[in-house]
């Protein structure tokens, strides 16, 4: 694990420290599972809301669970790694639920970001994150690209 990486039990205290320092604490979340440019330009717009980008990933258990048996196609201590090399990211930290509540609990946010296609759904931790005095923010994609796309492409390239 890189120095990004934040064990589960050490959320709450870290975040404390950030919030007593002044910072600014944006969070977002999702598998990542092929780190892709779309993810590298959508780490960097969320970085640009606040002072700290902390990021939570699905654990490999709980994206089986949310994508299928098939994927993740990248195990999360690679996933860990890849987004702890993006210098807009901050923080990384793994849950292991469906959804990333529990831990926008422990972060106490004062941005959640999420993708535009969330605009208009049920987010996990909106609520939790507006009563406190936080907002939301919805970010564009880069268009053309995501793992769903890139997976295809591969798949098509195999096929004969």
């Amino acid at each position: 694990m890189t120095q990004k990486s934040v064990n589960r039990k050490d959320v709450i205290a870290l975040c404390d420290k950030l919030r007593s320092a002044g910072k600014k604490i944006v969070f977002t979340n999702g598998c990542f599972d092929i780190l892709h440019a779309g993810h590298v330009d959508y780490m960097e717009k969320a970085r640009s809301l606040g002072s700290v980008l902390f990021v939570g990933v699905n654990s490999d258990s709980s994206v089986r669970r949310l994508k299928g048996s098939k994927r993740p196609i990248v195990e999360q201590k690679y996933r860990i790694r890849a987004l702890s090399g993006l210098s807009s990211v901050d923080h990384v930290c793994v849950f292991e639920e469906d959804t990333p509540e529990e831990l926008i609990r422990d972060v106490k946010p004062d941005v959640l970001v999420k993708g535009m296609d969330w605009k208009g759904k049920k987010i996990a931790g909106q609520d939790f994150v507006t009563e406190n005095g936080g907002k939301v923010v919805f970010i564009d994609f880069l268009e053309g690209i995501s793992t769903s796309i890139i997976i295809e492409k591969i798949q098509k390239s195999f096929d004969h």
